[in-house]
């Protein structure tokens, strides 16, 4: 499996290792391999705002190149989507 090599290569979240608690970030690299692995359920188990954050980036990156009308407006909601979906996670990660 792709996912065991690229474990070795996975950066260290500095919040849970100073602080000893998971960051919002925390989950989305181990979920990108889930979903390079195919996987798909266990990477939205691991980090749930990884298909809406693809979903953002693609539109940003599609837009540089088509520049769509009402851009600025798809991608503000697409951002404060992102951000609500990271914070409820983040506190229900934390509270339980």
């Amino acid at each position: 499996m792709i996912f065991l090599s690229l474990k070795d290569y996975m950066l260290p979240c500095l919040s849970k290792q100073l602080l000893g608690i998971d960051c919002p970030g925390c989950g989305m690299q181990r979920s990108l391999a889930f979903i390079i692995n195919g996987d798909l359920m266990a990477a939205f188990k691991m980090y749930p705002a990884v298909f809406t954050l693809i979903l953002l980036f693609v539109f940003i990156l599609v837009n540089l190149k088509f520049n769509f009308n009402n851009s600025k407006k798809i991608i503000s909601r697409l951002a404060i989507l992102n951000i609500t979906i990271i914070m409820i996670s983040f506190l229900i990660k934390i509270t339980l």
